[in-house]
């Protein structure tokens, strides 16, 4: 499985990030996709997840300001977005996209997020 991120950049705090993540390779039996960050000095943790189903699971730092969003066939998920809206200073990061197939986690290289203050 190969996961490619795009959408990452410098914005003011108080503005909108829409994130990508893209798929490829062998995507059969992927169950759940997530977004997870890493701040500087600070450990991964995760952002947003979306299962198959459309059920979907957020960090309680950014419920009501961000949403995940997915792209499914009946046995993959092809897609995934993050659209971020009323970004913090403390959303600053690197942006990683996740993704659970038969019980393996797979990553990309991430996308890096700097909001200003």
């Amino acid at each position: 499985v190969q996961l490619v991120e795009s959408g990452g950049g410098l914005v003011q705090a108080g503005g909108s990030l829409r994130l990508s993540c893209a798929t490829s390779g062998s995507i059969f039996g992927i169950n759940k996709m997530g977004w997870y960050r890493q701040a500087p000095g600070k450990q991964r943790e995760l952002v947003a997840s979306i299962a198959r189903s459309g059920s979907s699971n957020y960090a309680d730092s950014v419920k009501g300001r961000f949403t995940i969003s997915s792209l499914s066939r009946p046995n993959a998920i092809n897609a995934v977005w993050l659209q971020m809206k009323s970004l913090k200073p403390e959303d600053t990061g690197v942006y990683y996209c996740s993704a659970d197939r038969m019980e393996m986690m797979y990553w990309g290289k991430g996308t890096e997020v700097t909001v200003s203050s």
